[in-house]
């Protein structure tokens, strides 16, 4: 029971005869917390169990990718760009590869938009069931989050087939993709999405009706629409407040504008919400994968002009004229016109967007990031006022903050 409970049932007569006297206790919580993730910290002015004031420190990872990129070809910088949010890559590596594409004003080949978008979907099927893993874990749902954690190592194992790695994959390249997907990949699928489907499942058997599961997560957490729309937050936690709001439908890029899928809202703008619409946003890509395989055309992943994408390596080893091609686009890179672009797309924690100037060279001139995270982050000491502090740890969940997203 908090002071002010205990008040409200008190004279000042009994307050005084008690001692009911407070102080504010300032506690830092993190960095070496569960709860926290190993970089960040949070300054709490408490008194008792009521947060006053919250000052979020996001950690100091200090990567710089920015000034990497900087000091980087234009296609270098994609192993940059995997380390980002490490939880959806493939999303990082697309939304990238658009932002240069776009300053180039090329157009991919349709098997390559439909290769992009299955990878993306792919991935915000795994930044999804990392965090509802680590919300259920936090809460003490172990068991949830064992079936999230086994269901993302699906997921990894496709995405190794595809690419070759796990985490950083580095599959995307100006122009199109490394590779085309393995001729198994939609057979796997198939039984990934029977394994994930009956995960899915349990899941919502174990938690869906859990009282001890909702109370904490059902009313916390709340940020009403207007302030979340100030902060410039995006993604579920802006479509938990009732907003419909994806870059996917609001300025569609690759094919989803050729795909049918729905947008799943709250109404509450609660950590439940937030909870909630990650999972039904699973079902909805895992249709997405679906369409695309089933639409997907025969064809190259890669368009056909060697100042942009390296030649093969047959024609490098036997034409004069691929391997000079080649030894431009390694030694000096590619060379994109003077200009200045911003281009976004719908990551798995909101709008992510990247902002790309050209002088011309063979490296970009200046590269920042727009991390939906970030954004996030700036409105939890809004979130988190004038409530407990056992609520902090769920609603941090929610969030879904990545380190390397942020301090980067």
């Amino acid at each position: 029971m908090s002071t002010e409970t205990v008040r409200e049932y008190l004279t000042e007569e009994e307050e005084d005869r008690i001692g009911l006297h407070t102080q504010e206790m300032i506690l830092n919580m993190g960095p070496s917390h569960p709860a926290t993730h190993g970089t960040v910290k949070f300054t709490l002015r408490l008194e008792g169990e009521t947060i006053r004031d919250l000052d979020p420190d996001i950690g100091y990872l200090h990567r710089g990718f920015e000034k990497m990129c900087e000091n980087a070809t234009y296609t270098h910088a994609f192993p940059y760009t995997d380390r980002l949010n490490y939880c959806s890559p493939f999303i990082n590596n697309v939304g990238y590869a658009l932002a240069v594409e776009k300053l180039l004003g090329i157009e991919i080949t349709e098997r390559c938009k439909y290769v992009r978008t299955i990878i993306s979907e792919l991935h915000r099927i795994s930044d999804h069931l990392t965090c509802l893993a680590a919300t259920s874990l936090e809460l003490g749902a172990f068991t949830v989050f064992l079936y999230g954690v086994q269901s993302r190592e699906e997921i990894y194992v496709l995405t190794e087939e595809i690419c070759g790695a796990r985490l950083t994959v580095s599959y995307v390249r100006i122009g199109g993709l490394t590779d085309d997907l393995p001729e198994s990949f939609a057979d796997h699928w198939k039984l990934v999405k029977r394994r994930l489907d009956k995960n899915l499942y349990d899941i919502d058997k174990l938690i869906g009706r859990n009282r001890i599961f909702i109370d904490r997560m059902q009313n916390t957490g709340i940020l009403d629409t207007e302030t979340a729309i100030s902060y410039g937050c995006t993604g579920p936690f802006l479509r938990a407040c009732g907003v419909e709001y994806d870059v996917r439908d609001a300025a569609p890029y690759l094919v989803y504008d050729r795909l049918d899928w729905t947008m799943p809202t709250g109404t509450r703008g609660d950590n439940w919400d937030r909870f909630l619409i990650r999972l039904a946003e699973i079902e909805q890509s895992i249709s997405m994968i679906d369409q695309c395989i089933e639409q997907m055309p025969e064809g190259p992943v890669r368009i056909d002009d060697w100042r942009v994408v390296l030649p093969p390596k047959d024609e490098v080893y036997n034409s004069i004229e691929a391997m000079m091609a080649h030894f431009k686009l390694i030694m000096e890179g590619l060379k994109v016109p003077p200009g200045e672009v911003y281009s976004y797309t719908e990551g798995a924690n909101g709008e992510l967007g990247f902002f790309i100037v050209s002088d011309g060279s063979g490296k970009p001139s200046r590269v920042h990031v727009r991390p939906p995270c970030y954004h996030l982050v700036a409105a939890l000491p809004e979130i988190m006022r004038g409530k407990l502090i056992q609520d902090l740890v769920p609603t941090f969940d929610t969030i879904n903050m990545i380190g390397g997203e942020i301090d980067r």
